[in-house]
């Protein structure tokens, strides 16, 4: 492979892994590595959500020290068995047998009762961290419906899915495991030191040496096993990215014979995330044994130094079983919170990015206003109209226009013309910065939104069309839409006819990219979509871009008889479905340039009759 290619696919991959991560890494696969940037001010927030729930929340606390007494005093009063049998035989006395009975019925309603308190705490904690996924899951989805459209310009998609799925879902995660593993293991701590003083505060000493030698050598190993844990990250992204690449372009592959290539690719990929990840297994894995390794020297101590005072009398063999058994249980509640306390670090991150989310500025209220037009027209009139999607870019500068009911405005020019940008305007999808847009003589600004968008009917360039049957997709442009007018929008539209030859008609199902039926066949569905809506105002972005030339001239009929009587915007690059409009305007740098029918234009020998001639010199 030359320097040229080489250097092609290290971009095509950067590219591809850059993706990738942007669309699934922000939230669960990365969110161990993520940071938060005000971790107190987030929590101070975060525990905001959980005042309606203040009461549970101190309920779960009772049952966790609860259930945290319960389970630390049965060790002590196991060792009461112990110190009755050594006592016993040390004294060539009989066993007794009734104290020995009741002390472990006692033991079993120790150990229900604990449980018991332990299944509230998990019950209650598991429908307060629901019911606070819902609260933000509702506050996230509608916050999404009240963002302007230039926030959804400069987000990925991903990155949005990931907020209001992935970054929630760790939040409840956490509350409803980690945070009653964070009580527990600190109330746990807490009862296991008072009753290893409380026995012998000499043998909590001994036990206490070993407490810093596990801590330096669980940090050493981690640094270092973190190192290849974010390298596997990198590498599953990389890998993900590759597998979806070579999917969504498999037809491409095939194609251009570029199969080798692909799997040579994958192989060197899954080479280096077997590699990162085996590293990375094993190191973690070694913090287990040598912790394990440091404990049993402990116990080993206490065992030793627990036997002598046992001989002196100075302490009942079943204290220092009790003890011993302590001493096993100390340091797991240490280690719970330490891997609790990254996971909130994770998760207070995840809470962040909900935060900035809920925190976005929002489109402007309009609940103050009432006017509507009654009897839409369809007038349209820009009057020194400008705007810029940044304040040092203006892309439109003092335009005017002035469409009379009816008729039919064809607007072209080269890609960043500003086309797209007048469909915007127009949509109120985004606020001009100067002058002022009219439909039948009222500044669209007076109106609320929806009300402003309900005269409008779209059909764009990438069709949408959701998993549904057929009829359900036409009938989204109608509320309550009977079978006869779906019908008839669908003649209207050209695509009845393609629909009765599906094996169900329009009881299709489509899947969920609707690539059971044509591109062209999907173009069609929201035409008929658009016609069964019957706007005053009717927008055309590329509708036909993407269409043969025999479904062009289907789609061609149908917008014809949907144009009778309504105000239209037709926006193509194929100037042959736009000789017949009434105003043809031609754009070029935000600006327009020419303006007048197609046969004045074409006299005018001008930018217009360049574009056309260059399509049609053939």
């Amino acid at each position: 492979m030359s320097e040229e290619n080489k250097d092609i696919e290290r971009k095509r991959r950067a590219r591809r892994v850059n993706n990738n991560q942007r669309g699934q890494g922000q939230g669960a696969r990365f969110a161990a590595l993520e940071k938060p940037k005000d971790f107190s001010g987030s929590i101070k927030r975060l525990a905001g959500y959980l005042k309606p729930y203040r009461i549970r929340m101190i309920i779960v606390v009772l049952m966790a020290i609860g259930a945290t007494i319960f389970t630390v005093l049965s060790p002590i009063i196991m060792g009461r068995i112990t110190t009755s049998l050594y006592n016993s035989v040390r004294a060539g006395l009989p066993i007794d047998f009734v104290f020995i009975r009741n002390t472990i019925f006692m033991l079993i309603g120790i150990y229900l009762v604990a449980a018991s308190f332990s299944y509230l705490q998990q019950f209650l904690m598991a429908g307060v961290s629901q019911k606070l996924g819902y609260d933000l899951r509702k506050q996230a989805n509608e916050k999404i419906h009240k963002l302007p459209l230039k926030y959804f310009d400069s987000k990925t998609v991903g990155e949005i899915l990931s907020r209001v799925t992935n970054d929630i879902d760790t939040i409840i995660s956490t509350m409803q495991q980690s945070i009653t593993q964070l009580i527990t293991s600190a109330l746990t701590f807490i009862g296991i030191l008072v009753m290893m003083l409380i026995i012998s505060p000499v043998l909590t000493l001994i036990t206490f040496v070993t407490i810093p030698l596990s801590i330096i050598i669980t940090r050493s190993i981690a640094k270092r096993s973190q190192v290849y844990f974010s390298k596997q990250a990198n590498a599953l992204g990389e890998l993900n990215g590759h597998v979806e690449e070579s999917y969504t372009g498999h037809v491409t592959v095939k194609a251009y014979g570029r199969e080798k290539q692909f799997i040579d690719e994958f192989n060197e990929i899954n080479e280096r995330l077997y590699t990162h990840a085996w590293k990375a297994q094993f190191i973690s894995g070694i913090i287990m044994p040598l912790m394990a390794f440091v404990n049993n020297i402990g116990y080993v101590f206490v065992a030793v130094v627990g036997g002598i005072f046992v001989l002196r009398g100075n302490i009942t063999i079943g204290s220092i079983q009790a003890f011993m058994q302590y001493t096993r249980q100390f340091t797991q509640p240490i280690v719970q919170t330490a891997e609790i306390i990254n996971v909130l670090q994770a998760t207070v991150a995840s809470a962040e990015r909900v935060f900035e989310l809920l925190d976005e500025e929002e489109e402007e209220n309009e609940e103050n206003k009432i006017l509507k037009l009654k009897e839409p027209k369809g007038e349209v009139e820009f009057r020194n109209v400008s705007f810029g999607y940044s304040k040092e870019k203006p892309l439109i500068k003092n335009m005017n226009i002035h469409v009379k009911p009816g008729e039919t405005v064809a607007i072209v020019g080269p890609t960043g013309a500003g086309k797209t940008t007048i469909v915007n305007l127009l949509m109120r999808f985004y606020e001009i910065d100067d002058g002022e847009i009219l439909i039948d003589g009222v500044n669209t600004k007076d109106m609320k939104r929806e009300d402003v968008r309900k005269l409008f009917g779209m059909v764009l360039q990438d069709t949408w069309l959701f998993n549904g049957t057929i009829k359900e997709n036409i009938a989204y442009g109608k509320e309550n839409a009977t079978d006869d007018e779906i019908i008839h929008a669908a003649k209207l539209a050209q695509a009845d006819h393609f629909i009765r030859t599906l094996p169900k008609g329009y009881d299709t199902e489509l899947n969920e990219e609707a690539s059971n039926i044509s591109q062209g066949q999907k173009q069609l569905l929201t035409i008929a979509r658009a016609i069964l809506a019957n706007p005053t105002i009717l927008i055309l972005d590329e509708a036909t871009s993407s269409v043969d030339t025999r479904t062009e001239i289907l789609i061609q009929k149908g917008m014809d008889m949907l144009m009778k009587g309504r105000t239209s915007f037709v926006i193509a690059h194929r100037l042959s479905t736009i000789r017949n409009a009434d105003i043809i305007l031609v754009m070029n740098n935000g600006q327009i340039i020419e303006q007048g029918s197609h046969d004045e234009l074409m006299k005018l020998n001008g930018f217009y009759a360049d574009l056309y001639n260059s399509q049609f010199a053939a």
